[in-house]
């Protein structure tokens, strides 16, 4: 998956670290929030990109510490990271929201199950909301965040706020189409 790909060789073209080091990076910076990541995705990378020329591992020892691998870009992954910037940023947009399989087949359900539906995930909407509030007030005066970090807080941020009238228009239109039905 290029996108994986693509995380992982630009987290080593900053510097040089360990496929735990990476991994740690995803969780703290909730990379796995906005792209579909996952911490053993992130060890059988590093190995495939390794074997693809793309990345170096040198075995180190730190005193008592076990042997782990570090890992650096090589010229071949510099030009891997470049070419997959310019193909990724020039794809067509995709957003994959795993809820509209629930959206799209609302219709099936009885209108209460149709509303228990929404609301479940209008509940999950407003975690999330209140998870990015939390982390933007938290991060927004870090200098360690850097700033194309805080704009994927932010758009994130957005989307979120979009979703949320979006279930609202969505009630709503449930809320006439049932008051219809109670008239005919």
């Amino acid at each position: 998956m290029a996108a994986i790909d693509l995380i992982v060789l630009g987290m080593l073209k900053k510097e040089p670290m360990g496929a735990y080091d990476i991994q740690k990076l995803v969780e703290y910076r909730n990379i796995s929030k906005w792209v579909k990541i996952s911490t053993p995705s992130i060890y059988k990378k590093a190995i495939q990109l390794e074997e693809r020329g793309f990345i170096k591992g040198n075995a180190v020892k730190e005193g008592k510490m076990p042997e782990k691998v570090i890992y650096s870009l090589t010229d071949a992954g510099e030009k891997e990271f470049e070419r997959l910037m310019f193909e990724i940023a020039s794809n067509p947009i995709h957003i994959f929201l795993d809820f509209n399989a629930v959206i799209v087949n609302l219709d099936s359900l009885p209108i209460e199950m149709r509303k228990s539906c929404v609301a479940e995930i209008e509940k999950n909407v407003k975690i999330l909301k209140s998870y990015l509030e939390e982390n933007l007030h938290e991060k927004e005066n870090s200098p360690e965040i850097p700033e194309t970090g805080m704009a994927v807080l932010r758009q994130q941020f957005v989307l979120v706020e979009t979703i949320e009238k979006w279930i609202a228009d969505l009630k709503n239109g449930y809320e006439t189409a049932a008051c219809a039905a109670v008239i005919l």
